[in-house]
């Protein structure tokens, strides 16, 4: 039977791998946006906080001796390079990459509270403290695409009625 802190550390993996596939996937949302000037923004200023959010939980894992898992990061890199080779091919990807990208928030967020409950358990209020932080940009983030997906849909609508480029 595993141990409080053994499940963390492999938690915080699993967490780490998800970071990067988030990487991955907003890195290659973000290059093609060209229509879409807040949603672009906000992207970016998301992605420099996920890969402090790898970094941070990187150095959580250090400290816990657990180390990343390279096949868990690899993983989800092709994953993710998956999701936003998808993109290429539909009509309407601004559209679904704000749905995948409101989704993956809140995979997020469910992670980090189960994260956050793990370290209480174990006894380790750094880590526990680093993902509280997370957490909160994870939060924000998916708000800010709660309150912009109609704003975006609609834009998405009018451009495409226009003939005009739609889809990034």
């Amino acid at each position: 039977m595993a141990t409080a802190n053994e499940h963390l550390v492999a938690w915080l993996r699993d967490a780490h791998a998800m970071e990067e596939q988030a990487i991955t996937m907003l890195t290659s949302q973000s290059s093609r946006l060209e229509n879409y000037p807040e949603l672009k923004t906000r992207i970016d200023r998301h992605l420099q906080e996920t890969k402090d959010q790898a970094a941070m939980l990187e150095r959580c894992l250090e400290r816990l001796d657990g180390g990343t898992s390279s096949i868990k990061d690899i993983s989800g890199k092709i994953v993710a390079f998956g999701q936003g080779l998808s993109g290429l091919f539909v009509s309407d990807e601004v559209v679904k990459g704000t749905l995948a990208s409101y989704t993956f928030e809140h995979m997020e967020i469910a992670s980090y509270r189960i994260l956050i409950a793990a370290a209480e358990q174990a006894g380790d209020q750094e880590t526990k403290r680093v993902c509280e932080s997370i957490l909160q940009q994870e939060i924000a983030m998916a708000e800010w695409l709660a309150q912009n997906a109609g704003e975006i849909t609609r834009k998405f609508l009018e451009r495409d009625q226009r003939d005009v480029t739609a889809k990034h």
